[in-house]
């Protein structure tokens, strides 16, 4: 793109008509591009990124106007971005249907780039399919994978910094999955606060059934060319659809769904659930809400929070009729509604029933609380069949490292259980944090025990072990109020139109 007027052609300003149920354009905020990984293999980092930089900013300001529609993107995939997204990739991944790993592709990098970046160019660039594989989930099922072939994930996440410049423009507040410079804590913090500050008495925990599953290409590719003109951009995006998965040696082409594991499935995910249900959602909460309402999504996984019940029973009726005409599902046991919030309990002992119920979002209990002084207090503590997972996998470990060293065996257990507490660290959740520290500590013993030793390891040596490899937890992160409060400093609980008026993520 040689600039962001509408003369440039590489952009085309269209008023884009609402017809075949595509949703409205809403307007959002900016967000922050992210960050990559430093690369290796002697690749200059700076230069690429900051020359890189220059045409994305352009595809940028020019995205700002919702009615652009981008003709020319392809360029931008050059030999620089695909260095810099071959840098980005992470290097221990598995191999696809190819079998060539990141450091294979490595040697002579940059003559398999220059051929990879003609291929592309000229249209003889052809996606493999993904390699299936299976991931256990903590409820015993597995999860199926796709593994894509080394140089789809190249061009798929040079794509992605591509399209992100677009779409990173156009995505709501309270959408938080995989986006740059949004993390999981980011969307955390934002429901808590929005459950604290907010009149909530209600919380719809959605889950859609299948979803990666179930993404329909036919309305995807629409969405996608609702901003991209480029049909070779959009092409690629086809092929990579199609490939499909490869399975003891047999090839299921890609009919529905965007395989989970594919660099670009994220992304894709996003830009179908932006039009699906985000901007449907928030224009129905201004349009049709009769009091306070709070949305936080990440990826698939949706909260939303009421203040009156028939609002939300309201909601989720038409969020099913909304998800159904672009081929999703509500999971009819996992999606609930349930009372929560500040009043909940006293409510519910009015009614003479129990306690509120609980719910789970990114790994940990929300539970409707009290602090010391007998205030509400949201408490989150860590999901215990997440917990029970991660030990699992430790005591897997343990058995294959049997024959190390203790010095080995503690300096891996300490970059464990310094990975756990890196997220699990937050307020209220410091009794989870000391179980999963003793928990390592009894699955290490055990592990010692079984080397053949003339004696048992006695918890007196643990002790010893415990203090000088695993440290003990701490709360790391900060109450959500305050960061939240930080990365949003202009946001306020009145923000936007009332009575509906709070964007989880900050200022409209």
């Amino acid at each position: 793109m040689h600039g962001h007027e509408k003369s440039d052609p590489s952009i085309v300003a269209m008023k884009l008509a609402n017809e075949g149920g595509r949703p409205l354009e809403e307007s959002v905020e900016p967000r922050e591009g992210a960050e990559g990984n430093a690369i290796e293999h002697g690749m200059r980092r700076t230069p690429s990124r900051e020359s890189m930089s220059h045409g994305l900013d352009r595809v940028r300001q020019a995205a700002k106007d919702k009615d652009v529609k981008f003709t020319a993107l392809l360029h931008h995939i050059d030999v620089e971005l695909l260095r810099s997204a071959y840098g980005w990739l992470r290097k221990e991944a598995s191999a696809g249907v190819d079998g060539v790993t990141w450091a294979a592709y490595g040697e002579g990098l940059e003559h398999k780039l220059a051929d990879l970046h003609g291929r592309i160019h000229r249209g003889a660039y052809r996606a493999q399919p993904s390699r299936r594989v299976y991931i256990p989930k903590p409820d015993g099922r597995e999860r199926p994978l796709g593994i894509a072939a080394l140089e789809d994930k190249i061009v798929q996440r040079a794509l992605v910094e591509v399209l992100n410049a677009i779409w990173e423009e156009d995505f709501l507040g309270f959408s938080y999955g995989f986006r740059p410079g949004r993390g999981q804590h980011d969307a955390l913090d934002a429901l808590a606060v929005g459950i604290d500050q907010r009149k909530v008495n209600w919380i719809l925990d959605a889950d859609i059934a299948g979803f990666f599953d179930a993404v329909s290409h036919e309305w995807l590719i629409k969405f996608v060319e609702h901003r991209v003109g480029d049909r070779r951009v959009v092409r690629l995006i086809r092929k990579w659809l199609k490939a499909g998965v490869a399975e003891d040696g047999q090839v299921t082409p890609g009919e529905v769904g965007t395989p989970q594991g594919a660099v670009i499935s994220p992304l894709l995910a996003n830009i179908y659930l932006h039009h699906v249900f985000d901007q449907w959602a928030d224009q129905w909460r201004k349009r049709h809400a009769q009091g306070d309402v709070i949305m936080v999504r990440y990826a698939d996984d949706i909260v939303v929070g009421f203040e009156h019940q028939a609002d939300a029973e309201r909601f989720w009726e038409d969020m099913r009729t909304r998800l159904a005409n672009f081929a999703l599902t509500l999971h009819p046991e996992k999606t609930r509604l349930i009372e929560f919030g500040r009043h909940a309990a006293k409510n519910r002992r009015a009614r003479g029933l129990g306690k509120p119920e609980t719910f789970n979002f990114l790994g940990f209990i929300h539970i409707s609380g009290q602090s010391r002084r007998g205030d509400f207090q949201l408490k989150r503590k860590s999901r215990s069949d997440r917990v029970r997972a991660k030990l699992q996998v430790v005591k897997e470990a343990l058995r294959r490292r049997m024959h190390e060293t203790i010095d080995e065996q503690g300096a891996w257990l300490r970059r464990v259980a310094m990975g756990f507490n890196a997220y699990h660290a937050v307020p209220t959740n410091s009794v989870a944090l000391w179980d999963f520290r003793f928990n390592i500590t009894n699955l290490w013993r055990r592990a010692l025990n079984r080397r053949g030793q003339k004696g048992k390891v006695t918890w007196k040596r643990m002790t010893v072990l415990q203090n000088r490899w695993l440290p003990k937890p701490r709360i790391t992160h900060p109450w959500p109020s305050q960061r939240f409060a930080v990365k949003h400093p202009r946001w306020e609980p009145g923000a936007g139109i009332p009575p509906a008026g709070f964007c989880a993520g900050g200022v409209r």
